[in-house]
C-alpha cells in the first residue's frame, strides 16, 4: 500500500472578478440608456450563471483570477507540511479545496482518509449548538460512532479548557474559547488527515505551544498528517519536515524549511529608501497605507553599525481623517520571529487629527541587536487598538554591521543571540 496520503495533481481555481465602469479610471457621466443596457445584461448574464450553478458576479466588466494554477505535489502518511507564502499566495485557496469546502476550476486530488480542518473561526460548528453538542456533531461528521466521541470526551474539554461553557451556546463565546474548543474536537477525534490554517494565532502563546505540541505528537506518535499554515517562520521550522512556498498561485519551492523559509524572506525589500506603494502582504482598512520606509545612521548614512543609531521614518498617506492613530514597527530576526514592537503611544507621541501625507520619525538610540540579517513590519492602528489599519508584514530588510569600536575584537553574530544586554562583572576573593 503506498505511503500517499495527499496526492494533488494539476490544481487551478479561478474566481470571476467583477468591476463597475463607473469607478476610477473609467469615464463619469454615463447616459440613461448605457445604464438600463448594463443592468438587463447583467441581470441576464447572473440568471444563467445561476441556472448553470455558476458564480454570481456583480459588475459591468467580468474578469478572470487564477488563486491557484498548476499546482502538484504529494504529502506521505504521517508527515507535517507547513505551507508558507505571502497574503495572496493561494495558501488558504488550497486548503479550502483539500477540505473540500470549494471544488478546484481543474485538476484532481486525492485523499486516502478522514479530513479535519481549521480555517477560520467558527468553521464547522453550528452557533445556536452548546460545545458539547457541537462536539458530537463534529464527530458524527467524520463518521465516528457516539460511543468513540464519549471515549474521547474528557480529553477533548480537558485540553481545550471550556468545562464551565460546555452547555452555553458556541455563539457566545469569545474567539480564543471557539479556537480552543474547535482545535481540540479536529485534533482528538482521530482524524488521518489534520489541516490547521493561521486561525490558531487567535489564541493566547500558551495555548498555541499546546497546539503545536499536540500536533507534533498527532504526527510523530500518532502517524497521522499534519498539513500546517502559518506566517511564524519560527514554528515551521521546529514543526515541520518539508515545506512548500506558495507565490501568486504556484510553488516557488517545495523541500527543507530552511530552504522554504530563507526564499519567503527574501522577498523583503533592501536599502535606504523602501517603496511600499505595491506591497501585497499587508491587511488595511483603506483609510491609510504606508507609502515608503527610510532608514539612515542618523548621520545621512545607511550603514547601521551595532550599537550605532538607527533612525526610521515612516512615510503615509491618510485618506479618511484620523484621530491619534498610534504608529509602530515590529522588528523580526532573519527567521521572521518578532524581537520588539516599538510603538507611538509607548514614548507619549499624539498624532491628533491627521488627513493628507505625513511622515513619523522614529529614533532608536545605540541600537543593541547582533550584527546580522532583521526584518521590519511598519504598521498603524486606531488610538484604541481596536483594528489594523494598515500592517506590512516584513517589508523591509535591516542589515545590523560589525563596528570597528569597543567590541570590534569579539566577532559579534547573530550565533550570540539577538540583543545585546550590557553587563558589569566583578571578581572577589575569597581566603
Amino acid at each position: 500500500m503506498s505511503d500517499t496520503i495527499i496526492a494533488v495533481e494539476h490544481l487551478s481555481k479561478s474566481y470571476l472578478v467583477g468591476h463597475r465602469s463607473d469607478g476610477e479610471g473609467h469615464k463619469r457621466y454615463t447616459a440613461l440608456r448605457d445604464v438600463i443596457s448594463n443592468e438587463v445584461r447583467n441581470i441576464a448574464r447572473n440568471a444563467v450563471n445561476i441556472v448553470r450553478g455558476r458564480q454570481v458576479v456583480l459588475g459591468d466588466q467580468v474578469e478572470e483570477f487564477w488563486a491557484v494554477k498548476n499546482v502538484s505535489f504529494e504529502v506521505k502518511r504521517g508527515e507535517v507540511l507547513g505551507i508558507i507564502g505571502r497574503n495572496g499566495a493561494g495558501k488558504s485557496t488550497v486548503l479550502k479545496i483539500l477540505s473540500r469546502i470549494t471544488e478546484p476550476t481543474e485538476g484532481r486530488i486525492t485523499l486516502r482518509g478522514r479530513v479535519a480542518s481549521l480555517l477560520e473561526v467558527g468553521t464547522g460548528f453550528h452557533p445556536e449548538l452548546t460545545g458539547r453538542e457541537n462536539i458530537y456533531l463534529n464527530g458524527a461528521i467524520l463518521g465516528m460512532s457516539r460511543t468513540e466521541i464519549r471515549r474521547k470526551f474528557d480529553e477533548i474539554v480537558a485540553f481545550a479548557e471550556v468545562e464551565k461553557f460546555l452547555d452555553t451556546p458556541v455563539k457566545r463565546y469569545s474567539s480564543g474559547m471557539y479556537v480552543r474548543l474547535a482545535f481540540a474536537v479536529a485534533a482528538h477525534l482521530e482524524p488521518e488527515i489534520l489541516i490547521v490554517d493561521e486561525v490558531l494565532a487567535v489564541g493566547d502563546a500558551e495555548f498555541q505551544n499546546k497546539c503545536i505540541g499536540k500536533m507534533n505528537s498527532v504526527a510523530t506518535a500518532e502517524g497521522r498528517t499534519v498539513i500546517f499554515v502559518s506566517h511564524n517562520m519560527a514554528v515551521v521550522e521546529h514543526l515541520c519536515q518539508r515545506a512548500m512556498l506558495l507565490k501568486n498561485g504556484k510553488i516557488a519551492y517545495n523541500g527543507h524549511p530552511q530552504t522554504a523559509i530563507a526564499q519567503h524572506l527574501s522577498d523583503a525589500v533592501g536599502g535606504a529608501c523602501v517603496d511600499l506603494e505595491d506591497w501585497a502582504d499587508r491587511a488595511t482598512t483603506g483609510e491609510a497605507r504606508i507609502t515608503r520606509l527610510e532608514l539612515d545612521d542618523g548621520h545621512d548614512g545607511i550603514s547601521i553599525m551595532f550599537g550605532g543609531d538607527l533612525r526610521v521614518r515612516i512615510h503615509t498617506r491618510v485618506t479618511t481623517p484620523l484621530t491619534n492613530p498610534i504608529f509602530g514597527i515590529i522588528i523580526h530576526d532573519a527567521t521572521g520571529v518578532p524581537i520588539s514592537n516599538a510603538q507611538s503611544n509607548h514614548d507619549g507621541l499624539h498624532a491628533g487629527n491627521v488627513l493628507g501625507d505625513l511622515t513619523v520619525e522614529v529614533h532608536f538610540p545605540k541600537l543593541a541587536l547582533y550584527p546580522g540579517r532583521y526584518l521590519l513590519s511598519p504598521w498603524i492602528t486606531d488610538s484604541a487598538f481596536r483594528r489594523d489599519i494598515d500592517f506590512a508584514r516584513m517589508c523591509a530588510v535591516l542589515d545590523i554591521h560589525p563596528t570597528s569600536g569597543k567590541w570590534g575584537d569579539l566577532k559579534l553574530s547573530q550565533e550570540w543571540g539577538k540583543v545585546f544586554i550590557p553587563s558589569q562583572w566583578y571578581v572577589t576573593r575569597t581566603c
